[in-house]
């Protein structure tokens, strides 16, 4: 398996996890509050917004909570005074890790990170000594039978840079990030509902470890997902197929 498909391995199994904590609607609730009060709150004209109100109407998210978060982030109601930080650190073996959050306390933020980082193996970084390792790109999960040949031509004439057709998963890559928007508009013409369409980290050499090192370093991504402020972890680990299967097991 490619370093690409870790993405929608790592996303896939930190929703699980996020069901099983039952914070969900805190996590949807940053979300929308931050895609409201940069592109408004109006899902027709804001896409990050339409996306993720889909995503918290698949969680049965109530009407009211949806419509609160967007008021919040409009400035209409109080409470939408939280922030985006991406802080960089190192998981155990040297992988590198970007890690986005969303909080009202930077503070607490850093020092969860901090604390969590040094119990299970890993560090914080100093600016940029990690981000370089990484490509910004859009980044758009279909998880729906299609028609390879069609969806490919699609994308492709479009400006994606990279697809990916797995056994339950297409992913596709943007790479010119003026494109992402065509791309989604593409894929969403050919009547497919998109699970998701993001901007992500892509790293750029993901690292091979053993499979028991790989574990490690899983081991705190999970302890640093289950952080109120944490929305997104990018890693620069490359998932093989033996990696894949022991995250199988450990999830029996």
């Amino acid at each position: 398996m490619s370093g690409h498909s870790k993405w929608s391995t790592i996303k896939h199994k930190k929703a699980a996890t996020d069901k099983k904590r039952a914070k969900i609607f805190t996590r949807l609730t940053k979300e929308i509050v931050i895609a409201a009060r940069e592109g408004g709150g109006d899902v027709e004209t804001n896409n990050r917004l339409r996306l993720v109100v889909d995503k918290a109407k698949q969680e049965n998210m109530p009407k009211d909570n949806i419509e609160r978060a967007i008021k919040r982030g409009t400035g209409e109601l109080a409470g939408g005074d939280v922030e985006e930080i991406m802080y960089e650190g190192y998981g155990p073996h040297g992988v590198g890790l970007l890690i986005e959050t969303v909080t009202d306390n930077r503070n607490r933020a850093v020092a969860d990170l901090r604390h969590t980082l040094g119990k299970y193996g890993g560090s914080m970084a100093e600016a940029g000594s990690v981000a370089w390792q990484f490509t910004r790109k859009g980044y758009v999960a279909i998880n729906q039978p299609v028609d390879e040949d069609e969806v490919f031509m699609a994308v492709a004439d479009a400006g994606a840079e990279d697809i990916q057709f797995g056994e339950e998963m297409v992913e596709v890559y943007v790479d010119d990030l003026s494109l992402f928007q065509p791309v989604q508009r593409e894929l969403e013409g050919l009547g497919l509902k998109l699970e998701e369409a993001s901007l992500i980290y892509d790293p750029n050499n993901p690292l091979a470890l053993d499979v028991e090192q790989a574990m490690q370093v899983l081991t705190l991504i999970e302890k640093l997902e289950e952080l109120d402020d944490v929305q997104n972890i990018y890693n620069a680990l490359d998932i093989t197929d033996e990696v894949m299967a022991a995250m199988a097991e450990s999830d029996d």
